[in-house]
């Protein structure tokens, strides 16, 4: 994984974690990587992946089982999509917003891309 200088680093381990959970390569009720795993194989600082944990905690997606590890919850994939949702509308939508607006693009050109998109990332 690597790692942009715009965001914090826990935070891209969320949405890499999420992602993982959405695309169905994580499932419910499965183990998730300690703590030192997640750190070794992403190359950060075992503090950084505790902080993610914490926050994935905070949010239910996943939870800790004391003495085994980390599992995700059972209504993670809701949870993810709740979360990602809500920071996808604050976040990231007024400003894609903005450049369809100072672009002059349509939700027509929109429709179209998208669906290509959709076509050729998901369904190859």
């Amino acid at each position: 994984m690597e790692f942009t200088d715009n965001k914090a680093i826990y935070l891209q381990i969320v949405e890499y974690v999420c992602e993982r959970i959405l695309l169905g390569k994580w499932k419910i009720d499965e183990k998730v990587p300690s703590v030192r795993e997640m750190a070794v194989d992403l190359e950060v600082n075992p503090n950084t992946v505790m902080r993610t944990y914490e926050l994935l905690q905070n949010k239910n997606i996943i939870n800790n089982k004391r003495g085994i590890g980390f599992f995700l919850a059972e209504d993670a994939v809701a949870n993810v999509r709740n979360y990602r949702k809500s920071q996808f509308m604050n976040d990231e939508l007024p400003a894609f917003f903005r450049n369809l607006y100072l672009l002059n693009i349509g939700f027509d050109e929109l429709q179209t891309r998208y669906n290509t998109f959709v076509k050729e990332t998901f369904n190859p």
